[in-house]
């Protein structure tokens, strides 16, 4: 597998990480290791959900991303605000007020991505309806889930829906207008993202169902956030027309809201990491016979609970409803010079077998049966001491030979347990001639007994009596 096939924007700071095992008791597809008291993420692994980043207490888990200074580089630069940026403000009822807040911070133009929202949703409508033996059709809006899907569920790929992301066409259909409103070439117009979350910058770098991704750039909101806020207030005064979405593109920044687009009361909506999985494995299942689309969002609450904004998720839900009720139903539909080689996906999603064990099918078939073996050495109680965050994962890491058994604490319990016992073994058998101060069995059979002693103190810590065992209701 190639490389380029892994860009991340999720990344570890060692500086601040303290070993704990919270990230890969969360991590979705185990991309976490604490090793030699320092986390590691494995690359192939990693879908970039921020989940880590939300955990982390430490704040080792950061994200990459642009810095605003990013606008000097174009000639002529277009703000994509993501729907979710209009949840982050108190008391808003006119979208136009952040959008004008954006012109006075340097950019020349804004396109909303909840504009590319509708015509996404139009276009969503009518291929769930042609194409109904495909029921139910997932969602792809969310580039965590797609990466997911990618590499732990391959058998549900055939159920995506290779529609470009509202993203993309927003950042295509933007370039295209800034090219015919000022003459210039691609090169000098940059179309830059304000996003919620890592995934969407991964996406950005490393996009999915397309070659290369018409972003050029992507800012978070929880950098955006302080500088429009008095932007916004001279912005009140006299706001620009720019708002070019209604509810349904709007909608689209809080869970469910895709779905509502798609206008069916056949559909399921679930978000946050851990009930997504749990959809998909009950999809795998075939639990879902009269469903017809699944709209699936990593974060909680949807787009507006990324880890890249500053409001909770809940109260911004609340407050992008609230700012729906001032809008009409839908503003935006496909306009007729967006082919359907723009919309549409350009590339097939591929399986990418990372979990794979071995180079070949005996390979695998050979380090699986290992596997299996000394997962029926360690106790099954998956509490992450080792590093891992189960004991089969601990396993699978032995056999691609990252990781030794005594990295089980229970079986390196044993293992001390068992040489201080041979240790104290061989003490007792050996010569005590103490005749002669200098003698080398004298010396090492004191030596033993150091050896011993310490021993003893750890075999004593890993393996405590029962009578020094605190009782639970105590």
């Amino acid at each position: 597998m190639e490389d380029n096939k892994f860009f991340h924007s999720v990344y570890l700071n060692k500086d601040l990480c303290n070993g704990c095992i919270n990230c890969i008791k969360r991590c979705p597809t185990q991309a976490i290791r604490v090793r030699k008291g320092r986390a590691v993420i494995t690359s192939q692994y990693c879908i970039d959900c921020g989940e880590c980043i939300r955990i982390c207490n430490h704040h080792a888990k950061r994200s990459h991303y642009d810095c605003p200074d990013i606008l000097g580089n174009y000639k002529y630069t277009v703000a994509l605000p993501a729907p979710s940026l209009y949840s982050q403000f108190n008391n808003l009822d006119d979208i136009n007020i952040v959008l004008t807040a954006l012109i006075h911070m340097g950019f020349s133009d804004v396109y909303e991505v909840a504009a590319a929202a509708e015509i996404v949703s139009e276009a969503s409508r009518k291929y769930i309806e042609e194409h109904q033996d495909q029921w139910p059709i997932i969602s792809t809006a969310c580039p965590s889930v797609v990466r997911l899907i990618r590499v732990r569920f391959p058998n549900l790929i055939d159920h995506l829906l290779p529609i470009n992301p509202p993203v993309e066409v927003a950042a295509r259909l933007a370039r295209k207008y800034a090219m015919q409103k000022t003459g210039l070439s691609s090169e000098d117009i940059g179309i830059i993202f304000i996003s919620p979350c890592p995934s969407k910058v991964t996406y950005a770098k490393s996009p999915i169902g397309v070659a290369k991704s018409d972003i050029d750039g992507v800012l978070a909101i929880k950098d955006i956030y302080p500088m429009l806020l008095p932007l916004m207030r001279t912005a009140k005064a006299a706001p620009m027309d720019l708002a070019r979405a209604g509810r349904i593109g709007v909608g689209w920044g809080s869970n469910g809201g895709e779905a509502a687009g798609i206008i069916t009361d056949s559909y399921l909506a679930a978000d946050g990491i851990e009930n997504v999985i749990r959809v998909l494995e009950d999809m795998e299942d075939e639990k879902f016979t009269n469903l017809s689309f699944i709209e699936l969002n990593a974060c909680d609450g949807g787009c507006v609970g990324g880890v890249l904004t500053v409001e909770n998720p809940y109260v911004a839900q609340a407050k992008l409803k609230k700012l729906n009720r001032y809008l009409p139903v839908s503003v935006t539909h496909s306009p007729p010079d967006l082919s359907d080689e723009e919309l549409n996906w350009s590339e097939e999603v591929e399986y990418l077998p990372v979990y794979r064990l071995g180079s070949s099918m005996k390979e695998s078939l050979m380090m699986m049966n290992r596997v299996e073996r000394l997962c029926q050495k360690f106790p099954g109680l998956d509490c992450g001491s080792c590093g891992a965050p189960t004991c089969k994962a601990l396993a699978e890491d032995i056999v691609r030979g990252k990781a030794n058994e005594t990295d089980c604490i229970h079986i390196l319990k044993d293992h001390i347990h068992s040489l201080t016992s041979s240790v104290n073994s061989l003490v007792n058998s050996a010569p005590a001639n103490e005749v002669n101060g200098n003698d080398y069995r004298y010396i090492f059979k004191q030596y033993l007994r150091k050896v011993l002693s310490d021993m003893s103190m750890l075999d004593a810590t890993l393996n405590p009596s029962k009578d020094d065992d605190i009782d639970e209701e105590e």
